[in-house]
């Protein structure tokens, strides 16, 4: 059965965080639901630098659904949006409570998961900028953390997106997945999942 992956958006939100992991996404073959977040309902949203995204619904069409993961782009006014939403909040309360994994790249895991207190235990990494936001014992300065404990997967903004993405795919289906995603996309050789795509050979 198909992976489901909510990834909400909202005016402000990072595009290439937020475009990066719905076509990644999509070349996995999963289920990708894109929901607006933005409180006047508008699914056309303006993302951080101007670009025009659609979203195919309203979170709270969703609301009730449940999903695989769910991922948080960054971009600090759309991660603000998001911090205010009380649905969405809900939504990664219940989330987690269900062991499910949680993802989230640039200023979102310092303004939506941490201001929230969410994940007081995980280790977590977000765009340098917001590292003060993130306590000291928690703080990894990796471009991609993840917390296989905590099912919680963060990265550091645009340009670790891809790598955020292929993260998540190894999460949610393995290694081998995430191999057949990653090498038609001519991703990075020096990143590790080329290893598994050679150890697969």
């Amino acid at each position: 059965m198909s992976k489901r992956v909510l990834i909400p958006i909202a005016s402000g939100t990072e595009e290439i965080e937020a475009v990066t992991l719905i076509d990644t996404f999509v070349r996995a073959g999963f289920d990708v639901t894109v929901a607006s977040a933005d409180f006047d309902g508008s699914l056309a949203v303006t993302a951080s630098r101007g670009v025009i995204l659609t979203a195919q619904c309203k979170l709270v069409d969703v609301a009730d659904d449940e999903f695989d993961a769910i991922a948080l782009p960054g971009g600090v006014t759309g991660a603000e949006t998001l911090r205010d939403s009380t649905l969405l909040v809900e939504m990664l309360l219940q989330h987690k409570y269900e062991g499910k994994w949680l993802a989230a790249i640039c200023a979102a895991p310092a303004i939506v998961l941490q201001h929230h207190n969410l994940y007081p235990n995980a280790l977590m990494t977000c765009h340098p900028s917001f590292q003060s936001h993130i306590p000291t014992d928690n703080w990894r300065p990796k471009r991609v953390t993840v917390d296989i404990n905590h099912h919680l997967i963060t990265s550091q903004g645009p340009g670790t997106a891809l790598e955020f993405a292929i993260e998540i795919i190894i999460a949610l289906c393995g290694k081998e997945k995430a191999w057949q995603v990653a090498e038609p996309m001519v991703t990075n050789p020096t990143l590790h999942y080329h290893k598994m795509g050679k150890a697969n050979d």
